[in-house]
């Protein structure tokens, strides 16, 4: 039995952290005090429950110049790209403890003589929050912040590659002066996650990974009446038609295919262009991708950094050589990109083409900086082949035809349907998804929803 575990960084094979697992006696400390400390904290105000979080916000805030290279150093994102994260994790945030007043009043059901009547949002309890690596903050910020203003405790079970990231979290609930017990931050191994899970001692879980590990977190929960918020895997498509703006495409979906080097839980993993402009497209996509810099993410120059693991590029790697294999064409010369090196993080871009639907490339989850593009007839054609997978988070539409993109995005199965943009949120907005990327919803005033119970008051005072 492991009594530790290591953060292994990306950048240079090296063991970044170790830390010991939470001993039962730990845990069993942090359910009971986030219980108690949450009777308390459901009487407070939503006003006063802002005061505090929002000085968590500003403590993480002021934490940035740390934050980004230890982002680096743990998954592997160049030092450029990490101020990005943190004003992300703000701007979610300060939104949702904006709307928190209005979201989670009473709702008044029309005067009735000699009654009154309304339903209460209660807080469920304790939220047991496991948050993934890719993006760290920004996926537990859509949790965590929420979860404390509905009036809840919060046990969080940060992903090993991130370990740091929950300390953080802990330092900022501990500068903001939180009240003792309304969070923990504990390091877990699955065995673990899947005892608190099925302790009857949480009342909501959410939790940002893998459709293996949702399925591990519902069978954890089979019985319990569990409230589950579940991101799972996701294959994210792009149609570009014929009217679109073509170097505001190729801009944003080579940005959005290999951000993060392609670890992004809304990135774009396959594209289906207009046969009238493919040419074009292809032509334009391959020159801006051969402009990237792949190598270590602490330096400035970098817009690419490794992967998060060897194991995932060889994955990755794995996938590009079925679809050689299966007919496809690689467009990008590996040898332009030095750093790619075999049984290393390290992996160069590429983009496929005379691909189909048998290649795993364009049915299984990448996550990782390959993308596989097809030229479609219509829109029938690209409504099809975007409906064509087991997961649904996100679907991005490039026309100059707004009416044509509410229609096409009416037929797309998916949780967000975007217009000459993608590998975003927008924190108005619900963050969900359909099929195999799970179920529940975070952010706007529907992720209140989540974060609370229903309670009707329906009180008689004339008799």
């Amino acid at each position: 039995m492991k009594l530790s575990t290591q953060l292994i960084s990306p950048v240079d094979g090296s063991i970044l952290v170790e830390r010991n697992f939470a001993s039962q006696q730990q845990i069993d400390a942090a359910l009971s005090a986030a219980s108690n400390a949450q009777i308390k904290w459901k009487k407070s105000s939503v006003a006063e429950r802002a005061t505090f979080c929002i000085a968590i916000v500003e403590a993480m805030v002021s934490m940035k110049d740390q934050i980004v290279p230890e982002l680096a150093w743990q998954m592997g994102r160049p030092i450029r790209y990490g101020a990005g994260e943190v004003r992300g994790f703000e701007e979610r945030a300060r939104y949702m403890i904006d709307i928190a007043e209005k979201a989670l009043a009473d709702i008044e059901i029309t005067e009735k003589f000699g009654f009154k009547r309304y339903i209460r949002r209660e807080p469920l309890g304790t939220v047991f929050v496991v948050a993934p690596w890719n993006y760290p903050y920004l996926t537990a910020v859509n949790s965590i912040i929420p979860a404390l203003m509905a009036g809840n405790a919060v046990i969080l079970k940060h992903a090993s590659q991130t370990l740091l990231v929950g300390e953080r979290f802990a330092k900022a609930c501990e500068m903001a002066q939180l009240p003792v017990g309304l969070f923990c931050n504990l390091v877990l191994d699955h065995q673990q996650t899947a005892s608190i899970i099925s302790s009857g001692l949480v009342n909501q879980v959410n939790f940002t990974g893998s459709v293996d590990g949702g399925k591990a977190m519902e069978a954890s929960a089979a019985g319990h009446f569990l409230g589950m918020g579940l991101e799972l895997g996701g294959k994210d498509p792009a149609y570009v038609r014929a009217d679109a703006d073509i170097a505001h495409a190729v801009e944003n979906l080579v940005d959005g295919s290999f951000f993060n080097s392609g670890q992004s839980c809304c990135g774009i993993e396959r594209i289906y262009v207009d046969q009238a402009i493919y040419p074009e497209f292809i032509d334009r996509f391959v020159a801006l991708t051969k402009t990237y810099v792949l190598g270590n993410p602490l330096d400035e120059s970098t817009t690419l950094g490794p992967v998060i693991k060897p194991a995932a590029a060889e994955f990755v790697r794995g996938q590009i050589k079925q679809a050689l294999e299966m007919g496809a064409k690689a467009l990008i010369d590996e040898k332009l990109f030095a750093a790619n090196q075999h049984g290393t993080a390290y992996l160069a871009p590429q983009i496929l083409v005379d691909v189909n639907h048998q290649m795993s490339v364009m049915r299984d989850e990448s996550f990782g900086p390959v993308v596989g593009i097809m030229a479609v007839q219509s829109d029938a054609q690209a409504i099809e082949l975007m409906n064509d997978s087991e997961f649904g988070l996100t679907a991005s539409i490039w026309t100059n035809d707004l009416l044509a993109a509410e229609r096409i995005g009416d037929q797309i199965q998916t949780g967000t349907v975007f217009m000459n943009r993608c590998d975003a949120l927008d924190p108005a907005l619900v963050w969900t998804g359909v099929k195999n990327t799970g179920r529940g919803a975070t952010l706007a005033s529907v992720g209140y929803e989540n974060l609370t119970r229903p309670k009707s008051f329906h009180l008689r005072h004339e008799i």
